[in-house]
């Protein structure tokens, strides 16, 4: 397939590699308003520069990757249904329900390959986890707990426009509590609180969050979200059931463990997502190509964008 990557961004530059080292796909566009971004992307990946009008209109790109800045996420995403592209778009589609439920209509009117970059789902532990539940090995889920902290707060800038933490931070962990129970949420509560920079409350946001749900058949999720985490990316789960229990730990920067009398030293997780996630953007894009060229399924589409921004909302608004 022949990609066409919109966003020369932050992470646009995580995913121009692995288009260009995957097999079955080439790099053959970039799209930025931002011209030198554009060009320096370009030149690295072998690839031409492209407006977006030029991009949807040239039959020889078979796909496109959305990574742009989220409020073009839902216009790109109809340009490219109707030009009969492969969608592959960074989450959220939108900051706002109607208009996702709008670009759902959409693609069910210009049916094309589409998938959401949930990428937790493909990191090879989380995957490891899903199966082990799904093959029973803990019994039945009666409780899952998730905890997911950065290293620091982004820009104040960005807080502005990001949708808040529950639906720019939280929203990866919305989801993926869908995903290991595999149901709905009819009750949630949330409460939220600015503990790490007041600036973020004066621009209406919190930056320390808790929520708690129940599942349709009862199951009980605590989720815990922090802006700040002194001793690195906190990413880790545990999931308790009938049979037993089964965790994700934290991924170090090294596996050394150093061991004296004054104590056991063990190293700091990773810095951040870009590190602890680099091998399921790797596999998340794998998937991609494999829904587009051999019509593999069950992979997270905008319904599931949806319910979980429906979960974020819920949370926003009670927090």
């Amino acid at each position: 397939m022949r990609i066409a990557l919109l966003g020369a961004g932050r992470i646009g530059q995580v995913h121009a590699p692995n288009i260009t080292a995957h097999p079955r796909t080439t790099l053959a566009a970039v799209v930025d308003p931002h011209d030198p971004s554009a060009h320096a992307l370009a030149d690295k990946h072998d690839a031409v520069v492209m407006s977006e009008a030029a991009a949807f209109a040239d039959p020889s790109i078979d796909a496109v990757l959305i990574a742009s800045s989220t409020n073009r996420h839902a216009d790109q995403i109809e340009k490219a249904a109707s030009a009969g592209k492969a969608i592959f778009c960074e989450k959220p589609v939108d900051l706002d329900v109607a208009r996702v439920e709008a670009v759902a209509d959409h693609l069910k009117a210009h049916p094309v390959p589409m998938m959401l970059g949930f990428n937790r789902r493909f990191d090879p532990n989380f995957a490891a986890l899903k199966a082990q539940i799904d093959a029973g090995k803990i019994g039945k889920i009666e409780m899952v707990t998730i905890l997911s902290r950065d290293p620091g707060p982004p820009p104040i800038e960005y807080i502005k426009v990001s949708g808040g933490l529950f639906r720019d931070m939280m929203i990866h962990d919305l989801d993926i509590a869908r995903w290991i129970v595999d149901e709905e949420f009819p009750e949630l509560s949330a409460q939220g609180a600015v503990h790490v920079d007041p600036e973020i409350g004066a621009a209406g946001d919190v930056d320390t969050a808790m929520v708690t749900m129940r599942s349709t058949s009862g199951v009980l999720v605590s989720i815990s979200n922090s802006r700040r985490a002194s001793y690195g990316y906190d990413q880790r789960v545990e999931v308790h059931g009938s049979k037993g229990m089964i965790s994700i730990e934290n991924i170090r920067e090294s596996s050394v463990h150093l061991s004296t009398q004054d104590g056991i030293r063990l190293e700091k997780p990773m810095h951040f997502f870009l590190e602890r996630y680099e091998a399921a953007y790797r596999a998340e894009w794998d998937a991609f190509v494999r829904l587009a060229l051999d019509g593999e399924t069950d992979l997270p589409s905008i319904e599931d964008g949806l319910e979980s921004l429906r979960l974020a909302d819920r949370a926003a608004q009670q927090a």
